[in-house]
């Protein structure tokens, strides 16, 4: 039987990420030789994209950001992200369907879309589907190795899924990336999997007939 983890309260998984204004958009499936005329659809009375209003009303926890999102679906600006940033929204608001759809619907336009991995990966975490988050977070670590959270997320998930080792060496990963500050906070858990990984590396005792 597998044991089961008691984590320190700091050892809370990292939470979702936003994804912040782009250059433009981009299609992943298309090699693009000069800037698409309808990446950035703007708007007159603000010199705003729909797509950047709504990041601007995101960040100020303003709902209408929603229907901004949407419109900049529908003109095609910035699909991946928005449905990525709309996801989070979703998921804020307690509409798990809605956030699940939202984080896939950004995948089918960007499969390699970093965010929308990352996120997905918490929201299987948070529906203790350990192992679908877990392949979420490993391909949001090799799209961004640099990014820190995701390899402290990783390595929650991987204990949970008793991948003690590997846990470890992700564990190393975002010690190596953070703060000195940060990376003592996480000294804790380092050392709870160091001993379930001595503890499950043991020999059972059989008891003789």
């Amino acid at each position: 039987m597998g044991q089961i983890l008691k984590f320190p309260v700091r050892a809370s998984k990292f939470g979702y990420k936003r994804v912040p204004k782009r250059v433009r958009n981009e299609n992943p499936a298309q090699l693009h030789l000069f800037p698409s005329p309808t990446a950035q659809v703007l708007r007159l009375e603000t010199g705003l994209s729909h797509f950047e209003h709504a990041l601007l009303m995101d960040e100020r926890g303003e709902l209408q950001a929603i229907d901004l999102y949407q419109k900049a679906i529908a003109e095609q600006d910035c699909i991946a992200d928005a449905y990525c940033n709309l996801g989070i929204i979703e998921s804020q608001r307690g509409q798990t369907a809605k956030a699940f759809d939202c984080f896939t619907n950004s995948l089918k336009q960007d499969p390699r879309h970093l965010e929308a991995h990352y996120n997905l990966g918490n929201m299987y975490f948070e529906v203790n589907d350990f192992r679908l988050a877990q392949i979420h977070y490993e391909i949001a670590a090799e799209l961004d190795p640099s990014f820190p959270n995701v390899h402290f997320n990783l390595a929650l998930v991987r204990s949970l899924n008793h991948e003690f080792a590997a846990a470890i060496a992700a564990l190393g990963r975002y010690q190596s990336m953070v703060s000195p500050a940060e990376a003592r906070n996480a000294d804790e858990l380092l050392q709870s999997l160091k001993k379930s990984l001595t503890t499950n590396q043991q020999p059972s005792r059989t008891r003789a007939p």
